[in-house]
């Protein structure tokens, strides 16, 4: 089995640990513009992690069906705002940790369309700013499903 497939094959977890060794290989490059890139990709693999446990633990939808509705969401902002918030209406603590986490995924998504969109490039600061935002996103959204994730740091 190639890298490619056993990356498709890999759960989300692991994905985004992928995303994040692969980042920090960029930035110690001083690949910035790229690291934003994989830091987003990161946060955004986070939204389909918590949306399918949403998901998973309130329905019996088929996993292509909920993938359906991921690819409809377009992106970690309609992710958030058309899924993932509806998902945990009723839940204070969730709903509280969102409101915080909703802030830092606007940042991610604001630096990565600036680089994919436009084609901007990005200095040492802004890409360790846009990283350190991935970091608190993605800890601190899984933690909710998952208690137990860390990153490992390369």
């Amino acid at each position: 089995m190639n890298k490619r497939e056993r990356y498709r094959q890999s759960t989300d977890l692991e994905k985004i640990q992928s995303q994040w060794n692969k980042l920090s290989g960029l930035h110690s490059r001083k690949e910035w513009a790229a690291a934003i890139v994989r830091a987003a990709t990161a946060a955004e693999i986070a939204t389909n992690f918590a949306i399918r446990r949403e998901f998973a633990s309130r329905s019996q939808f088929d996993c292509d069906f909920v993938d359906s509705l991921l690819t409809w969401a377009n992106g970690i902002d309609g992710k958030i705002n058309r899924l993932l918030i509806p998902l945990c209406k009723g839940f204070t603590r969730k709903q509280q940790e969102l409101r915080h986490l909703k802030a830092c995924a606007g940042r991610i998504n604001k630096e990565r369309n600036a680089v994919v969109h436009r084609g901007e490039f990005r200095n040492e600061a802004e890409s360790q700013a846009t990283i350190r935002d991935a970091e608190t996103f993605v800890k601190g959204l899984v933690k909710l499903y998952d208690p137990k994730f860390t990153l490992v740091e390369k």
